[in-house]
């Protein structure tokens, strides 16, 4: 098998009439980079294809050169109806407040995530990314993070962030009432979680963290 990981980011770019959002562009760039320097080939796909929106909120004047250029590759990305499981061996989904509106509903990736996981490859999120993993279910039929030890952003780093009100639902609340076991750190502090073939972060500081234990699963 090659060496081959799916990036699945959001399409999603508002959140409210004056309120953008997006990609949290360090999340996918500093896995895409990491994953890159060991070998691996990374496709991105997102509900939409072609380019995804980046939050603004996210890049600034002490934004990493590497980390600013690492947007291009969210300028061409493939429509994740297009994709199929063959072939990878992770499926990743980085955060951003956009992943709340459109990954959590979404089919295709419900159906990506479900084979990923029972043919036991790598399934990865990190702070907003786990949105994803909440309409995914198991052919039996259960949510996929039932009892399962789960991490995401925290719903008092939301509070924290002032825009828990624009979301439509809650990550951790929501996370918890699927039955999974959820493990919160302190708000800002890198933590990762690791259940089975499931691995989860909590927020932007545990991309680093989340994406070394991917890469520690496959034997890097």
């Amino acid at each position: 098998m090659g060496k081959q990981i799916l990036m699945v980011v959001t399409s999603h770019s508002d959140m409210q009439e004056d309120k953008k959002t997006g990609i949290w562009l360090s999340e996918f760039a500093e896995a895409y980079l990491a994953f890159q320097e060991n070998g691996y080939e990374v496709t991105v796909a997102s509900p939409k294809g072609g380019t995804a929106p980046i939050d603004p909120s996210g890049v600034d004047d002490q934004t990493p050169q590497e980390i600013s250029d690492a947007a291009k590759h969210l300028e061409n990305t493939k429509k994740l109806d297009d994709v199929t499981a063959e072939g990878f061996q992770v499926i990743f989904l980085p955060g951003g407040h956009g992943t709340m509106f459109d990954l959590p509903e979404n089919q295709k990736l419900q159906q990506l995530l479900r084979e990923f996981y029972e043919a036991g490859k790598t399934v990865a999120a990190v702070c907003h990314g786990p949105a994803g993993l909440v309409g995914a279910t198991l052919s039996n039929g259960q949510p996929l993070i039932a009892g399962k030890r789960v991490n995401a952003f925290t719903d008092r780093e939301e509070a924290a962030t002032g825009l828990g009100s624009n979301l439509p639902f809650l990550l951790e609340s929501k996370i918890r009432d699927l039955g999974a076991i959820f493990v919160a750190a302190p708000n800002w502090n890198t933590h990762v979680e690791v259940d089975g073939n499931l691995i989860t972060g909590q927020n932007p500081q545990s991309t680093l963290a989340v994406t070394k234990a991917v890469l520690n699963k496959l034997g890097n």
